[in-house]
């Protein structure tokens, strides 16, 4: 099983790279949808059928399928036996996308309280919430290229 994963060590990195790249479009996306949902769009309206349409198909049909599939392709890279855990890089990264996964999370539930007509937030909350994949992006490229630690 190690050669066959070894022999599809470029394609096994390929698709994680692409799902992470889709992923974090959607982690980029999914926020500021929020933010123009919280201002301007009142509880009922058509506008907000429209972003409630949109922010479920952007989260259901991109973001958790590319999430999922950049833990399997992540898993599988694992699995190839190319990370090497005495380093301190590979436990940085696996805290990053932890918390992103977290994020993740996070606007799920943001996404039902819209969907509820519940949502609380203003749009500088999701402004300020846009902010946090952007640096766990940084923290989980610097990691896995640079490798400072």
């Amino acid at each position: 099983m190690t050669d066959l994963l070894a022999a599809a060590y470029p394609w096994i990195k390929t698709g994680h790279i692409l799902s992470f790249v889709a992923w974090m479009a959607g982690m980029f996306y999914l926020p500021r949808l929020f933010v123009y949902h919280a201002e301007r769009a009142e509880k009922g309206t058509e506008l907000d059928r429209t972003f409630q349409i949109m922010e479920r198909k952007l989260l259901k049909l991109i973001m958790t399928p590319a999430m999922i599939s950049t833990w399997i392709f992540g898993g599988l890279l694992i699995s190839t036996g190319v990370v090497d855990w005495s380093q301190g890089w590979p436990w940085v990264k696996a805290a990053a996308v932890l918390a992103m996964t977290g994020m993740h999370g996070w606007l799920s539930k943001r996404l039902k309280e819209f969907a509820a007509g519940t949502n609380t937030r203003a749009g500088r909350s999701y402004r300020i919430a846009n902010e946090v994949p952007t640096l766990l992006l940084l923290l989980i490229v610097v990691a896995v290229v640079v490798r400072p630690f």
